[in-house]
Order: C-alpha cells, then sequence, then structure tokens
C-alpha cells in the first residue's frame, strides 16, 4: 500500500504533499483568473459550478459528467434549474489538463472546484478560507435530483429554508450563501414576472432592468444579480434587498416582512460578518456528504467517468 493511501480516508490541507511535492495553488493562478472570469458571465457565481453540485449529493462533481447517448446515461447539466446557467466546464478542463500532465489521477475534479470557488471569491474582493482536500469524484450524476432538490429562483422564504435544512443548513447559512449573488448575472426570462408583476419592487428599479428585459422576448438577455456592484464580492447584495432592489423573487423574499429579515439587515450594514459567515457556509457546503478513500474516484476528464 502506498505510504499515502491512509491520507486519502479524511480530507486534509496537506493531502497532495507526498503524491505531488509542489502547492496546488502553482498550477491555478492562470486557471483560475480565467475561471473568475467565466464565472461573472453567468448566474450565479458559486451555485451553478460549486455551491450548486455540492448542494445536491456533497462536493463530488457530478455536476462536470456529461450527457451520454451511448449508455443513456444523463447528468445534471441539462436539468431545469442548470440549463443555459452552468458556464465555464472549459475552464476546468483547462485546469484538469494542467493538472494530469504535472501529476496523473491524483488531484479529483471535486477538489479543482472547490479550490477554484475560494481563489475566485477571495480574487473579487471577499474572504478566504482554508480548502480541505483529498475529495474524490462521483462515478453518477442524478437529473431527476437536480430538478427536485436545488433551491428555485421562484420560491418563498419557507421553501428556501425547507430545501436548506434538508440539506442540513440553517436559516442564517441560507441567509449566508444567497450572498453569493452579490455577483453574477441571471437571464431575463428568470425574473421577468418579478420586473412585472410583483409589487414589493422598487419602481425606478423595475423600469431600469425592463429596459434589458422586455414583457415578451429577450429571455436570454442578462442583468447582474446585484445592482451596482455586480463584479465585487461584497455585501451590495444585502443593501439591495433593504431597498427592495432584488432581482429575483427567491433574493427578496430574504426581506419582506418574515423571519430573515434581520439577518439580512445585519448583513446590509456589517460586511465583516457576512463575509465571515459566508465563508463559514461555504466550508461547511465544500465538506458535506465528500466521496474519500476508496469511495468514487479521480477521474483522469471531469467530463466523464474513467
Amino acid at each position: 500500500m502506498p505510504k499515502h493511501a491512509q491520507k486519502l480516508y479524511r480530507l486534509s490541507v496537506l493531502q497532495y504533499t507526498e503524491q505531488w511535492p509542489m502547492n496546488l495553488a502553482w498550477e491555478l493562478p492562470c486557471s483560475v483568473s480565467i475561471f473568475m472570469i467565466v464565472l461573472l458571465m453567468h448566474v450565479p457565481l458559486f451555485f451553478p459550478l460549486s455551491t450548486s453540485h455540492a448542494f445536491m449529493h456533497g462536493c463530488d462533481a457530478s455536476i462536470l459528467l456529461d450527457d451520454d447517448e451511448a449508455s443513456s446515461f444523463t447528468g445534471e447539466k441539462s436539468a431545469g434549474p442548470n440549463a443555459n446557467s452552468l458556464r465555464g466546464f472549459e475552464v476546468i478542463d483547462a485546469i484538469k489538463a494542467k493538472l494530469e500532465t504535472a501529476c496523473p489521477a491524483v488531484v479529483s475534479c471535486a477538489d479543482i472546484l472547490a479550490v477554484a470557488a475560494q481563489d475566485s471569491v477571495a480574487a473579487l474582493g471577499g474572504p478566504s478560507w482554508t480548502v480541505q482536500l483529498g475529495r474524490r469524484d462521483s462515478t453518477t450524476a442524478s437529473f431527476s435530483s437536480a430538478n427536485t432538490d436545488l433551491a428555485s429562483p421562484l420560491m418563498n422564504l419557507d421553501e428556501l429554508i425547507s430545501v436548506f435544512s434538508k440539506k442540513g443548513f440553517t436559516e442564517k447559512e441560507m441567509i449566508a450563501l444567497s450572498g453569493a449573488h452579490t455577483t453574477g448575472q441571471a437571464r431575463c426570462l428568470i425574473f421577468r414576472n418579478r420586473i412585472y408583476n410583483e409589487t414589493n419592487i422598487d419602481s425606478t428599479f423595475a423600469k431600469s432592468i425592463q429596459s434589458n428585459c422586455p414583457s415578451s422576448g429577450g429571455g436570454d438577455n442578462l442583468s447582474p444579480l446585484d445592482d451596482g456592484s455586480a463584479v465585487i464580492f461584497d455585501n451590495s447584495y444585502f443593501k439591495n434587498l433593504v431597498d427592495n432592489k432584488g432581482l429575483l423573487h427567491s433574493d427578496q423574499q430574504l426581506f419582506n416582512g418574515g423571519s430573515a429579515d434581520s439577518q439580512v439587515t445585519t448583513y446590509s450594514d456589517n460586511p465583516i460578518t457576512f463575509k465571515a459567515d459566508f465563508a463559514d457556509a461555504m466550508v461547511k457546503m465544500g465538506n458535506m456528504s465528500i466521496l474519500t478513500g476508496t469511495a468514487g474516484e479521480i477521474r483522469t476528464n471531469c467530463r466523464k467517468v474513467n
């Protein structure tokens, strides 16, 4: 048995030091910078490729698997909450290719996602957190679970609380993770009803968004989730909610006379508290239901099983 084998059964910041005597970060900076730019082009920043995939079954990179007609396999990419929203897969491919050249079959796709998410948040001015390493990749994915288990931008507060609670997150953690919407963009199709028909929205804000999202057509037109601070990871998202400027229905539900109002107000007033709570919630999400040891595999191509 290789001397490093025992370490594979738990996460560790030193996971790869014996297999690969080089800091993981040395192979990632350029790719992560590209990854960060790509992430700014879709909705939202982390839920698609990091928190979204972790939210499903744990941080196991199942979201990266392509559909395969030959084997009648349908993955999670084409599920309702993910279709036409997820981007950046080619950047993950580029990162994986670099790592496979430097140290074949050692660094998992799940760990790549975890590291890239942290570095992207930090690069945008957000918090940093310690990323434990040693995850392994799933050998399957669930189209049906992706359609039923992920939070929807049309959900009300009680539904959001329930969805996150089923995954072990408190209401406070749900609110903190929603702060990922401080950057990224959403499609007109997702928020059209809100800006034309809902009443808990600032009228000037609604009209400004309507200019890029007509009442019919233009469903793929994009608008920033965080009005005024779309490329900076800060607490502007929560300030917008207090001002009734949440772009998505589910966003404004966090400040709409319910139990989440006080926490949203806290985050709108205190960016340090928000960033600390967000980092803690991301660590928790990145460590949930992970595959280690002999479970799963280390994919050589993140898009398909070995």
